[in-house]
């Protein structure tokens, strides 16, 4: 029996909507850590909550998303992906250069995640769901401009980073 066009669009869509949601709150776990040891690092920390809380909206506009399709988002992806972010971040724990390899997670994570809502853009066109055009768009714009953030304080943050360790003082955080 051939699988209807629309129906092919739509599983893929529906899937692409719960992998965003759970990568969504993977991220949440990577940031909570993150903002828990950025003590040195003050302007990480006010950076990092500021996005925590664009991306506690994004978790919320991909509910309302998957609402349309009468769908809701996968426990379990959600649970396992932010078991893994949790586990991502206590690895660099250990590291003398901790907030350096957090930035640089974070720079590859925020590309990721905006490359995710174009694909989930993309599919959207492609499917005619108009309605989830902004929602993504609004998404894509946040991911993109904290990947911008990133990488335009990677400078700053590696030469306080080395003042910090000249001075003796704990600069992995």
């Amino acid at each position: 029996m051939a699988v209807m066009t629309d129906d092919v669009w739509r599983e893929v869509f529906v899937t692409g909507l719960k992998n965003a949601h759970g990568v969504e709150h993977q991220a949440l776990a990577l940031m909570d850590r993150q903002i828990e040891r950025a003590k040195n690092f003050t302007e990480v920390a006010d950076q990092l909550t500021a996005h925590r809380a664009e991306t506690e909206q994004q978790i919320t506009r991909l509910e309302q998303l998957l609402g349309q399709f009468d769908e809701t988002p996968s426990g379990l992806k959600d649970a396992a992906l932010s078991l893994g972010g949790s586990m991502a971040a206590m690895g660099h724990v250990f590291a003398e250069d901790e907030i350096l390899k957090n930035a640089f997670a974070n720079f590859a994570f925020e590309n990721y995640e905006a490359a995710v809502y174009k694909g989930l853009i993309l599919l959207a066109r492609h499917g005619d769901y108009t309605s989830a055009l902004d929602p993504l768009a609004a998404t894509l714009e946040e991911e993109q401009r904290m990947a911008r953030w990133v990488d335009e304080s990677l400078p700053t943050l590696t030469e306080k980073y080395l003042r910090l360790k000249r001075d003796g003082e704990n600069p992995s955080r």
